[in-house]
């Protein structure tokens, strides 16, 4: 096994969340406004990540936005590839999940590729604070 960059390991709080349509404009957030999230890189390449709405209550007839998933991983400073074993998403296991990730401000900011959420293409930006 290589050699992890010890940027990423710990245990990490979701601090914001932020999406963004191909124009730049702003769109509502991945996970609600209130998202809520953990996610734990150990030094051996294993990974685990749980993201949801934190909302105690949502707008009439509005599901619940949740996603965990975890694996082992790989980080090359500027690149975080995770080959996903377990998943609430079942379409998830057995594939990679990659984001782009820096280091700005005491945040780590992870941004997956461009995807179609909540109705639009997508840039999406979430930023994580350490906790451990």
């Amino acid at each position: 096994m290589s050699a992890i960059d010890s940027r990423i390991v710990g245990t990490w709080r979701l601090k914001s969340t932020l999406g963004r349509d191909d124009a730049g404009k702003e769109l509502e957030p991945p996970y609600g406004p209130l998202a809520m999230g953990l996610v734990v890189f150990q030094p051996d390449g294993r990974m685990m990540a749980v993201l949801c709405d934190g909302r105690k209550a949502l707008p009439n007839g509005a599901p619940r936005q949740f996603m965990s998933y975890a694996g082992n991983y790989t980080f090359d400073g500027t690149t975080l590839s995770t080959r996903v074993d377990a998943s609430s998403e079942a379409s998830r296991v057995g594939g990679d999940q990659v984001r782009t990730v820096r280091f700005e401000n005491g945040l780590m900011v992870l941004a997956p590729p461009r995807r179609l959420y909540a109705g639009f293409m997508q840039h999406q930006e979430l930023a994580w604070e350490r906790v451990m």
